[in-house]
């Protein structure tokens, strides 16, 4: 027969131990609860046990992939259980968590190769580098996104405004250019006037005399000497310091509209289709003549390395010559109207860029090596000049007909950076600084704006309003 004492509390007790040996003490003080509350779990009972459940709503152990790609549950298998068992392992959120595309009735006790690698967690905050904010929604990139870089801002206002009183209205002419030594030439009906950068000091060079006219100037690269080409068709060399001629040489019929200086060579072109070639160190007039044009040559430029002369002319056509041939090595006619804008890229060797006139619109990129055409961009009116830049990789086109702007574009994408009003005539004439940062443009409106446009050499930072010199409008004369 049982015990009294075993019916009384439903155990077998071995003799000689009593139930108070078995006994659970409970802790009732308020400070041994506190102590015991950092390590339970928690819950609305204050009653402690003597184990230790943590929390694992917190935990996010989704991110580390534990239950990515596993086996498929066994033939016959329970899914119901299988759920059940993911919720009790890995806390009551696993309970509906799928992977994107695996499977719900996957096993949670099966090996997986994703075992323990990290995911993206995307129940967090999102974070304001977080890529949906460039658009991309499936999560981070393998490489850190960065933001994008914003564009450089260029002054819409010229920073100093010179009056240039006869500044002809003439497309193909030039009567612009910038010496390396910061000294500004300008060509005004039958006079050069030279104006200083550094102190605005303004000298009269020369004055051809009342039956004859400046056509075009154009600077030594050392920028001591300045060649003038003039109306009867005569190109001469002046030595800039002194104010003194030194060379006159002819050979050409009429106006000598252009001029291009490169180590030692002088290329003059003019109205009567010629290219002339000339050499201060030979006493004869010109040294070769290059012959392939069929109307007046309106633009020159030598390439960086003095092997190849660029000429556009009036007949539409761009002709590329090298010093071994007295023939066009490539001739471009893409262009349908005056080609006089033309610029080498100081980046990128055998790099060509073109624009053509009124009917033609277009700033076209060539490869000069095989005399493929890069790309052309529509600029929606007449290309006047062009001008790489030699601190970013960035060109300058100046229009006229019929928006008179001044353009910046990103190469070689072509993105615009700026676009710059505030001639009220075409814009005929560009020039640059030395140091690369400031243009200089002329129009038939009779005024030179200056305008900051680059970044220095050194530093990508935007330029600023305020420029070398003080806002305002001078006389040149």
């Amino acid at each position: 027969m049982d015990s009294p004492q075993a019916r009384k509390t439903g155990l077998n007790l071995p003799a000689g131990m009593s139930e108070t040996s078995l006994r659970l003490e409970t802790f009732s003080g308020s400070s041994s609860i506190r102590g015991l509350s950092s390590l339970s779990s928690p819950s609305k009972s204050s009653t402690c046990s003597d184990r230790f459940i943590p929390c694992r709503s917190s935990s996010r152990l989704h991110t580390f992939g534990l239950i990515d790609n596993a086996s498929p549950v066994k033939e016959g298998g329970n899914e119901a259980y299988s759920r059940l068992l993911k919720s009790e392992l890995f806390g009551s959120d696993f309970g509906c968590f799928s992977p994107a595309g695996g499977n719900q009735s996957s096993s949670p006790m099966s090996p997986s190769k994703n075992m323990l690698r990290f995911k993206t967690d995307h129940s967090g905050p999102s974070s304001p580098y977080s890529p949906s904010i460039f658009g991309q929604d499936s999560g981070f990139s393998s490489e850190v996104s960065t933001p994008p870089k914003p564009p450089r801002k260029v002054p819409k206002t010229p920073h100093k405004v010179l009056d240039a009183p006869s500044l002809q209205d003439d497309f193909y002419l030039n009567l612009v250019d910038w010496s390396s030594q910061n000294v500004l030439a300008v060509g005004l009906g039958t006079c050069v006037y030279l104006w200083s950068a550094s102190n605005s000091k303004v000298t009269k060079l020369c004055d051809l005399g009342p039956n004859d006219g400046v056509c075009s100037v154009q600077w030594t690269r050392e920028g001591s000497f300045i060649a003038v080409g003039t109306n009867l068709g005569q190109v001469q060399v002046w030595d800039g310091t002194q104010c003194k001629r030194v060379r006159t040489m002819g050979g050409h019929q009429t106006r000598t509209g252009v001029l291009a200086w490169n180590s030692r060579i002088l290329a003059s072109g003019s109205r009567d289709r010629n290219i002339l070639q000339h050499d201060l160190r030979v006493s004869s007039e010109f040294i070769s003549k290059l012959v392939g044009h069929k109307s007046e040559v309106c633009g020159l430029k030598w390439s960086n390395d003095d092997r190849e002369l660029a000429s556009g002319g009036n007949d539409n056509q761009l002709l590329v010559w090298n010093q071994h041939s007295h023939q066009p090595a490539l001739k471009l006619t893409e262009h349908t109207a005056a080609v006089k804008a033309i610029a080498w890229s100081p980046h990128q060797s055998s790099l060509l860029a073109s624009g053509g006139g009124t009917a033609d619109r277009c700033i076209r990129f060539w490869n000069t090596t095989n005399g493929h055409q890069l790309n052309s961009v529509d600029t929606g009116s007449q290309v006047c000049n062009l001008a790489w830049s030699k601190n970013v990789n960035e060109i300058v086109s100046t229009h006229g007909y019929s928006q008179n702007q001044i353009m910046v574009w990103k190469y070689p994408s072509m993105s615009k950076v700026a676009t710059l009003t505030g001639h009220s005539m075409r814009v005929l004439y560009l020039a640059m600084s030395p140091d690369g940062q400031t243009i200089v443009t002329g129009a038939g409106d009779e005024t030179l704006r200056f305008w900051n446009v680059f970044p220095s050499m050194k530093s990508p930072a935007p330029v600023k309003d305020i420029g070398l010199w003080s806002l305002g409008r001078t006389h040149i004369r």
